[in-house]
């Protein structure tokens, strides 16, 4: 048929038909899980590696690995196996299934009666799929359709992931699309004997889908062998590497594992972010995006006793707590306002000035940046917050994303993003590369710190010059282990 041509078409490179076709299936796996816990660790599947250098740009693009197959040849086992093995703290495992087409009314009668053919290229998505995965290879921000294959339908609600050291991308037509292909770095075909993956599906689709033997081999017979035929077996000549018997060879996965190592060896061997931070923009004058709050005397006597070591704790929260609000408050005083005419109780006209913003929403870098919050509530009324965990990993010494939790249309706010002293700016600067991705624009990000070292104020600066950064004081140096002199308690 003409959308069959269609669909070999996309094919690269064009695939003929001289090998008589192996029987096959197709394939539907669950979504990915945001972590993996194994007998000796933790791996993260969603978050940010310190790709990030001393411009804020992004120093290498992740590893992608294209797993393709047919159904239930056992394609997840496989990513999750080479997971386990690769000991790379961020990887992304992105299934091809969360990219179904919307149905039409007619499309989905077709699907409660196992009459519609999702075992064909034309059932994905490829447009979406192909922008979905340049954005997570660059390491931005992505949001993932969610696919309930009870109801054949998307739901609602959408999830979040960001690009990591290794991108594990998994599905039937993995390579069945010419540009997906140019996004791969290595290409990897599970082949299973098809009775296997029979008795694997059947399983599946009657314990996990609600599905009934008879519309399961209905459709086993008429959509996925012969589209396996047709469109999956032929792309096994475009791997790289081809896995016999999916998950039981693991002489083949370990070669797998080594190869990926040898093309990340590349970015580790590239010079530390926080290194280059430590030594970039000294001696230079301080940036005009900076904003320093006036040393007033009441200022300079509670940076006095915050700074005390024979402070106690309960004064030194209490005087935090007051800087704090003045840093807040001086913060608020540097937001967009427009000219505007109110009428007082004595029926005069007064003129006054409104925020000219649609919304101001407060972000923590947590978990110091938490403490600021109670003054940003303090002074305007409803503010939104949320709320980003950036931990220094104690092997490299570089900052990690390890969890977000931001509103959804944050990208038409006025950011105030907190944390309570800036050193290096390496944590600041992963921050706010975190709001860009969600599409925050720069000049509208407020970083604020009671505390900043110049070398943070010249990383995040330079990194990002549009950013406004306010603080109660800069203090000259930092030591050996990058904590801010004379710094405070």
């Amino acid at each position: 048929s003409n959308s069959s041509a269609e669909s070999l078409d996309r094919l690269y490179p064009t695939v003929g038909s001289t090998k008589p076709p192996r029987k096959r299936t197709t394939s539907q796996c669950k979504s990915e899980p945001p972590l993996l816990r194994t007998s000796k660790r933790t791996i993260y599947t969603a978050g940010r590696p310190p790709w990030y250098n001393e411009h804020g740009t992004q120093s290498k693009e992740a590893f992608v690995i294209g797993l393709g197959g047919g159904s239930a040849s056992g394609k997840t086992t496989v990513a999750t196996m080479i997971i386990e093995a690769l000991d790379v703290p961020w990887v992304v495992l992105l299934s091809m299934d969360s990219f179904y087409k919307v149905l039409t009314k007619q499309q989905q009668e077709q699907a409660a009666s196992n009459d519609f053919n999702f075992d064909h290229p034309d059932a994905f998505d490829f447009d979406l799929i192909i922008a979905t995965l340049k954005k997570l290879k660059q390491g931005k921000s992505v949001k993932i359709p969610i696919y309930d294959f009870t109801t054949h339908s998307r739901k609602k609600e959408w999830k979040t992931l960001y690009g990591a050291n290794v991108i594990i991308f998994e599905g039937i037509m993995a390579f069945a699309d010419k540009e997906l292909l140019k996004l791969l770095d290595l290409k990897i075909f599970v082949d299973t004997d098809s009775d296997i993956r029979l008795v694997r599906r059947l399983r599946r689709d009657i314990s996990e889908r609600g599905r009934d033997i008879e519309g399961v081999i209905k459709q086993y017979n008429k959509f996925v062998k012969p589209a396996f035929d047709q469109y999956i077996q032929p792309t096994m000549r475009l791997a790289d590497i081809v896995v016999p018997r999916g998950s039981g060879n693991t002489v083949a996965i370990d070669l797998i594992v080594q190869h990926v190592h040898s093309q990340l060896e590349e970015v580790r061997a590239s010079s530390s972010p926080g290194a280059a931070l430590a030594s970039a923009h000294q001696c230079h004058p301080l940036p005009q995006t900076l904003s320093v709050l006036k040393s007033t005397p009441q200022v300079r006597g509670m940076h006095t006793i915050i700074r005390n070591k024979e402070t106690s704790r309960d004064e030194f929260i209490f005087y935090s707590k007051r800087l704090m609000r003045l840093l807040i408050e001086h913060a608020l005083s540097l937001l967009p306002f427009q000219s505007c005419t109110v009428q007082t109780p004595q029926g005069q006209d007064y003129e006054g000035r409104t925020y000219s913003g649609k919304q101001i929403t407060g972000v923590s870098i947590l978990r110091a940046g938490e403490t600021m919050e109670p003054a940003l509530r303090a002074v305007c009324k409803d503010v939104r917050i949320g709320t980003i965990l950036i931990q220094t990993n104690c092997n490299t010494g570089e900052p990690e994303l390890h969890y977000l939790r931001l509103p959804k249309d944050i990208s038409e706010d006025h950011v105030i993003l907190m944390d309570c002293t800036v050193s290096t700016g390496a944590a600041a600067m992963m921050a706010v590369r975190v709001l860009l991705d969600h599409d925050v624009p720069e000049d509208k990000i407020f970083l604020l710190s009671l505390l900043m070292a110049e070398m943070g104020v010249h990383s995040v600066a330079y990194a990002f010059p549009r950013v406004k950064i306010i603080t109660t004081a800069v203090d000259k140096k930092v030591n050996d282990l990058f904590r801010i002199i004379p710094g405070i308690g």
